[in-house]
């Protein structure tokens, strides 16, 4: 396991640059980790590892691993630790989301992080383990910014596919007044993913709150519907 590690961070080492590095910052108000490396890079890195070794691991040997990568605090090693998992998730019970909502509320600290992870490993998680979706409801109570938006977006997968609607309106109910922009900016884009399937729950909702709604979530929440509905929305 050490040796993979190892193995791990030296190609990131080898790929990073400065140039990326610093670039990657700005895209963050918060301070971040980065060795510097573009999301492509890091895909292949990601891609590679787990056709050569990741794949023929066990399920506990592959979250210990992900556990060291999570804790590196490095953005590129979670983004790897998030292609793990996503793609192990059909061997998850739901008796693993103990570990994977740990990880939510003890490492994520950017939306990068937060929607990597969760649009994909916890909303897989809810598609095969319904019963979980009780669980992840509770982190819109959460006093921690990126808790509260892992409530909102591990709700994006599943709302493209036509699913949970009245657990996502309960969700953005929960967050509807939050202060913070990026919970606001979280329910409104899982708003706006389920108005895909569903537009008019979604311009119903925004049409009863709208008066209370921060007009961030508002314009996310509305950014696919005609023009004429935007119009409705948007007016005072």
């Amino acid at each position: 396991m050490d040796n993979l590690i190892d193995s791990i961070r030296s190609d990131l080492k080898s790929q990073a640059t400065e140039q990326n590095r610093i670039a990657g910052e700005r895209f963050f108000k918060e301070n971040v980790k980065l060795y510097g490396l573009k999301a492509a890079q890091v895909q292949t890195i990601a891609k590679n590892y787990y056709s050569s070794q990741v794949k023929m691991m066990s399920k506990s040997e592959m979250l210990a691993l992900c556990e060291q990568l999570w804790q590196s605090g490095f953005m590129e090693e979670t983004f790897i630790a998030c292609y793990f998992t996503e793609r192990f998730v059909k061997h998850f019970s739901p008796e693993d989301f103990v570990t994977l909502e740990e990880w939510v509320k003890k490492y994520i600290n950017n939306w990068a992080s937060c929607d990597t992870f969760c649009n994909h490993t916890i909303g897989d998680m809810l598609m095969l383990h319904p019963q979980l979706i009780e669980k992840v409801k509770l982190w819109a109570k959460s006093n921690n910014r990126w808790v509260r938006r892992a409530a909102a977006v591990s709700f994006i997968v599943p709302a493209r596919k036509g699913l949970f609607h009245n657990h996502i309106v309960d969700i953005a109910t929960m967050l509807l007044t939050d202060s913070d922009d990026m919970v606001q900016k979280g329910y409104g884009w899982m708003l706006k993913a389920t108005s895909q399937s569903n537009q008019e729950l979604v311009f119903n909702f925004v049409m009863s709150n709208k008066a209370k709604m921060p007009r961030t979530a508002l314009r996310y929440a509305i950014e696919k519907m005609p023009p004429e509905l935007k119009a409705k929305a948007m007016a005072k």
